[in-house]
């Protein structure tokens, strides 16, 4: 089986020499194959989320290694962090970091944009996708006007647009209630099953 991740003795610490460090993570050895859907779960306040930000490039480690789709993050140069997160990952919000000013397939459809993507390739992929997840009836509306959990379920869409090797979800039912947090999980569930996502989740629920 291909390992889509794979992390060897990740350190993250903050903090001086002089005594006072904090090891927020301390020698995680992980790995994640193609087409998996793995949770992490712990309480509040255990780093889950610097784990995730090591993972996804937005913080970088102390030491060890960090491999996605065999490439070695903890050696890309800064000014490349952009391309590499735009070409390979995909991500969850927990408060979904939809625009407002944007319908919902704009939302979903903005990266697409952004890469100058043909406009009718756009469109058909927007529409498929939002097929695929129940949402095709609300890619005209805006973000204030949807629920919380179609609003996530149009973020899992704009996650899955570029087709990423790996998704990456932070807490992504903390702002949902129990009935939407469900529904999430088991549209999550889907698109790993039917689609072959590769996702990795961070979660206290």
């Amino acid at each position: 089986m291909e390992h889509i991740l794979n992390l060897e003795q990740v350190k993250k610490y903050y903090g001086s020499n002089s005594g006072n460090i904090t090891k927020a993570v301390d020698g995680i050895s992980m790995y994640v194959d193609k087409g998996e859907f793995v949770a992490i779960m712990g309480a509040s306040g255990s780093e889950k989320t610097t784990l995730l930000n090591c993972i996804s490039t937005i913080d970088t480690v102390t030491s060890g290694h960090i491999t996605v789709n065999n490439q070695d993050i903890t050696k890309i140069k800064d000014k490349d962090f952009a391309d590499f997160r735009r070409e390979n990952l995909g991500f969850i919000f927990q408060d979904f970091n939809l625009l407002d000013t944007l319908t919902m397939e704009e939302n979903i459809s903005l990266s697409l944009v952004i890469n100058k993507a043909n406009p009718a390739d756009i469109e058909k992929r927007v529409h498929a996708i939002a097929d695929k997840l129940g949402i095709q009836d609300i890619l005209s509306k805006f973000p204030y006007e949807v629920s919380g959990g179609q609003k996530q379920r149009c973020a899992c869409a704009r996650a899955l647009i570029n087709e990423p090797k790996l998704i990456l979800a932070d807490e992504p039912t903390g702002a949902l209630d129990s009935k939407s947090s469900r529904l999430l999980l088991e549209t999550m569930s889907d698109i790993n099953k039917k689609m072959q996502a590769t996702i990795l989740m961070v979660t206290h629920d």
